[in-house]
């Protein structure tokens, strides 16, 4: 049986968000500088100054320094980024509307990852579950494993019992936390714990 709760400790205030916003973005250059490309950003000033605070990754076979498009939404939405493509300077909803042509869970992966970084966690790309993310704890990246494996939900989405159950398993068994985090049409995101419950037998029961 798969069982869920929603997870206390992710629910701060906005003023531990912002504090924790401003410590993981304190040092990042405004002059970064990427270039939407079939689908991808390619970045063109401040790829080691990204890599440093998890972003992006590097592509083997060209060595060129790419964004997922979440994470060029969202150092654009905090005006950390500029991103053109061809000669012209792109805005935040145009990048959206890029972005969705390419995936259309664009928006759902930006607004968890935002909520994510904003309370001061790294996030980084999952392992191919269901739109999911390797989430390290506060102080961890870079020094220890990803604790957490968060999967993003909308709210009235449906997923097959078997899948999850499946998924659960798979997580656990990499000694991760799974976290369903589910945006509800307000925009907020609510993380639930999830995990697998096995109720005793208790044997015989005389009658």
């Amino acid at each position: 049986m798969v069982k869920a709760r929603k997870d206390e400790r992710y629910n701060y205030d906005n003023s531990d968000d912002a504090e924790d916003t401003a410590k993981i973005e304190e040092g990042i250059e405004e002059s970064l500088l990427g270039e939407l490309i079939d689908g991808r950003v390619l970045v063109k000033v401040g790829m080691e100054e990204l890599s440093r605070r998890g972003y992006g990754y590097r592509e083997e076979s060209s060595k060129n320094y790419y964004l997922y498009m979440y994470e060029a939404l969202y150092l654009l939405y905090n005006d950390k980024m500029s991103i053109i493509k061809g000669d012209r300077e792109l805005t935040f909803d145009e990048l959206v509307d890029g972005a969705l042509k390419y995936d259309t869970t664009a928006l759902t992966k930006f607004l968890v990852y935002r909520d994510l970084r904003n309370r001061g966690y790294v996030a980084r790309e999952g392992f191919g579950f269901n739109d999911d993310f390797r989430v390290y704890e506060r102080g961890e990246y870079g020094t220890k494993p990803a604790r957490y494996v968060v999967t993003a939900l909308n709210e009235g989405r449906e997923i097959k019992i078997d899948n999850l159950s499946s998924m659960v398993e798979q997580i656990s068994t990499m000694g991760k936390e799974p976290i369903i985090a589910v945006i509800e049409r307000r925009g907020e995101v609510i993380y639930y714990k999830v995990g697998k419950m096995h109720f005793s037998d208790r044997g015989k029961v005389n009658t």
